[in-house]
């Protein structure tokens, strides 16, 4: 659907809503709409942090008592207009989620589980002890309400504002997720190694995850203090952070749509069950079991194939002109490696080695198995750091800095391991290679500024024109995942030429791919040296190495033993027996009989 209309569609449905609740004669079920409106903004958020990113937080129940607490004490003990202090709370709510992401994020799995969830555990003690600042179970009283014309606001204008909300975060969350950086946190669920190395900021996408969450939940957490004009303990509660994570697993994680069915359906389950906490209890933890292990895509989960939009092909216009230049080519020393040395513990898979890199040319970097060609590689992007020595691209040392900077400076690179997001359509995952080439920021993205729409769209053209490159334009819309062996290396390839590199890394391109895939790469990589793309890759067909390279490298056991031109190195006796070994002398073959 496109944008404008799914604004329009947005924009009715929630004037149909707030048409429907005047007609509500009883304010118990106004209370129940209003609460379902609180709990989508929970889990809004907490379908970024979950849903994309893959981050498990069960601390939501600490960030809902920051903005809780935050509009209490900023009403009750200053002159804050309450409107200003529900904008408040949400900054305040932003700030303890980057407090809570930065020690979270140093833990993956279940650690990070555990560390979101003693945050959740602190804050409840917290405001449940200190009564000085917060109350304890007393709770803080007299919290100014919302108003409106003067007046505080009724029961039934609490729910049109839930609703005008709840659309406003849909749609700004839409933007932000249809866009750069929903792509880049889908690819951080995906694969972090592979993320970073197309430019994303792992670390820094996680906590802009956190803090969508703390916002989000700091909203609704201030939303029910000021309704209610009161805030205790008892609203923060553990069962409070399972409910919402619930909400975002049963409606459907990582959907748009799962977290406002996930509220809607327990939400009404509930008030339903209100009379008896037991019973919700040991429903919520049977909801989570069964969404976990019987319907792991949520409820939206189970429909998404019908409504799966049927792969179409882009417009030729789109992708008609295949990209002459890519790099800027030229000539002399791209890359300088100087007695570079990595130690792990006793082995060692580099060993003083030094070589250098032109512009220009298609370098193959050759050796046996364990030669250390793949540690080399993982050295030169940043995955691995040197022991000694130095690495300099482009008259820049490049040691030591993360794995994204590396690429933003101009290298790219695939994987041995094919590392591609295999849930992303083949489109998407070229579209994230040009994550770092893109200017817009989170701002611009989330209320969908022009400079995003530009962005986006020339994207999605350099995307379309380096798939016709690589003979993949017609399976633009595909899932990534879904395609034959071969094919899957020529996106990966494709994903790494979108991040617009200056030195392109292959490491065993050819891996996998039979005589012909292996003659047909060949060829791409001579069209792609043509656009100014200069090449070293890591290769063990000798047929692919010899008829394309300018410049080959020999290691064995990370000791470089030869370097020059195929025909030079083919020719050199070393090279011979590292690979090939060499004959024992008659007489020791004797003795070693004899003994």
């Amino acid at each position: 659907m496109k944008r404008s209309q799914h604004l329009v569609g947005v924009l009715l449905a929630a004037a149909a809503l707030v048409g429907i609740t005047s007609l509500f004669g009883n304010d118990y079920y106004l209370r129940i709409v209003f609460m379902m409106c609180v709990y989508y903004l929970c889990a809004a958020g907490m379908n970024v942090l979950v849903g994309y990113a893959g981050q498990k937080s069960l601390g939501q129940a600490g960030l809902f008592a920051a903005g809780a607490y935050a509009v209490a004490l900023l009403t009750t003990r200053t002159e804050m207009n309450p409107w200003l202090a529900l904008v408040a709370a949400a900054g305040i709510s932003a700030v303890c989620g980057v407090l809570i992401a930065l020690p979270s994020l140093r833990v993956k799995g279940p650690y990070l589980a555990m560390v979101t969830l003693a945050f959740g555990i602190v804050v409840e003690k917290l405001v449940g002890e200190w009564t000085d600042v917060f109350g304890g179970a007393q709770g803080i009283y007299g919290i100014k309400a919302l108003t409106w014309d003067g007046q505080p606001l009724t029961q039934l204008q609490w729910v049109w504002l839930g609703i005008g909300l709840c659309a406003l975060a849909h749609l700004l969350l839409r933007n932000l997720l249809e866009g750069r950086f929903g792509r880049a946190l889908l690819s951080l669920q995906a694969d972090e190694i592979a993320s970073s190395s197309v430019g994303v900021r792992v670390y820094r996408a996680k906590v802009i995850a956190f803090v969508v969450a703390a916002v989000t939940c700091g909203i609704a957490g201030a939303l029910v203090a000021q309704q209610n004009q009161y805030i205790n303990s008892d609203f923060i509660t553990f069962h409070l952070s399972i409910f919402i994570l619930l909400l975002v697993l049963f409606g459907g994680a990582g959907s748009q749509y799962g977290p406002l069915v996930g509220t809607i359906v327990l939400t009404a389950v509930d008030a339903a069950l209100a009379r008896w906490p037991s019973a919700q209890h040991f429903l919520y933890g049977f909801l989570l079991l069964f969404a976990l292990y019987v319907m792991p895509g949520g409820v939206t989960g189970l429909f998404s194939k019908w409504f799966r939009r049927s792969a179409e092909a882009p417009e030729p216009s789109k992708a008609a002109a295949v990209p002459t230049r890519i790099g800027p080519g030229g000539q002399g020393e791209l890359l300088v490696v100087q007695g570079v040395t990595k130690n792990f513990g006793g082995v060692k898979p580099a060993q003083n080695v030094s070589f250098r890199l032109q512009r220009g040319h298609i370098h193959a970097l050759i050796g046996p198995n364990g030669a250390g060609k793949s540690t080399m590689i993982n050295m030169l992007t940043g995955l691995i750091d040197p022991t000694e020595g130095s690495i300099q691209f482009l008259g820049q040392e490049v040691s030591g800095r993360p794995v994204h900077s590396i690429c933003c400076m101009g290298m790219g690179r695939t994987f041995q391991n094919l590392r591609l997001f295999a849930e992303l359509s083949v489109l998407d995952n070229v579209m994230l290679g040009r994550h770092s080439r893109m200017t817009n920021g989170f701002f611009a993205s989330l209320f969908h500024l022009p400079n995003a729409k530009r962005e986006e769209a020339a994207t999605r053209a350099r995307a379309l024109q380096l798939l016709d490159l690589v003979g993949l334009l017609h399976l633009a819309h595909h899932p990534a995942g879904s395609l034959p062996y071969g094919l899957q290396r020529r996106v990966e390839l494709a994903r790494a030429l979108a991040t617009e590199p200056q030195l392109l890394l292959l490491d065993e391109p050819a891996a996998g791919l039979n005589p012909q895939e292996t003659a047909e790469l060949g060829q791409l990589l001579l069209r792609i040296g043509k656009c100014g793309v200069s090449i070293l890759m890591v290769e063990h067909h000798m047929d692919l190495v010899m008829s394309i390279s300018d410049h080959v490298i020999v290691l064995d056991y990370g000791i470089k033993i030869a370097e020059g031109k195929p025909a030079e190195v083919q020719a050199n006796p070393r090279v011979v027996e590292a690979y090939l070994g060499v004959d024992e002398p008659e007489e020791e073959q004797h003795a070693l009989c004899a003994a």
